[in-house]
């Protein structure tokens, strides 16, 4: 459940929450450690923090280290996660814009090159991110590490 990186990112204690929502304090610590909670106290917590309750049920992206998908995961793709290059929920769309940015700076800098030596390399280099990204999106399509959110899944049907 996401509540606790709801809670945490609009700044408020788990007391507060449980003023805002009229829950008990121990019951929002129960379900912030996984626990299921009634549909009572979900929508008491969805009103308290503005969202839809189908955003409260919504599941946290985490990778075991332990799992055989990690244990799978090329050392690149770890990397990327350990530098957290990788959004917490990583889109393939926000890959997609990277690479293309990059695709693009790099370009203009190696136009720019003609005149500067410095613009050239900050090309190449930027040419290299791209590619970086593409190799991203690739293993990403490969291992299916892509979260799509509902409106992304939308327009893709």
């Amino acid at each position: 459940m996401i509540l606790k990186q709801l809670r945490l990112s609009r700044h408020i204690s788990q007391e507060q929450l449980a003023q805002m929502s009229g829950l008990n304090v121990r019951t929002i610590q129960r379900i912030e450690s996984g626990h299921n909670a009634s549909v009572e106290s979900l929508k008491c917590l969805a009103a308290a923090l503005d969202v839809d309750v189908t955003t409260l049920n919504q599941e946290t992206f985490m990778i075991d280290k332990h799992t055989n998908d990690w244990q799978r995961l090329p050392l690149f793709l770890k990397i990327w996660f350990w530098l957290n290059l990788l959004q917490v929920r990583p889109e393939r769309n926000t890959a997609k814009r990277a690479e293309i940015m990059s695709h693009c700076a790099g370009f203009i800098f190696c136009c720019l090159g003609l005149v500067n030596e410095a613009a050239l390399a900050g090309g190449l280099i930027m040419l290299g991110v791209a590619y970086f990204y593409s190799m991203l999106k690739w293993q990403g399509d490969k291992y299916g590490i892509w979260y799509e959110t509902e409106a992304a899944a939308n327009t893709s049907t």
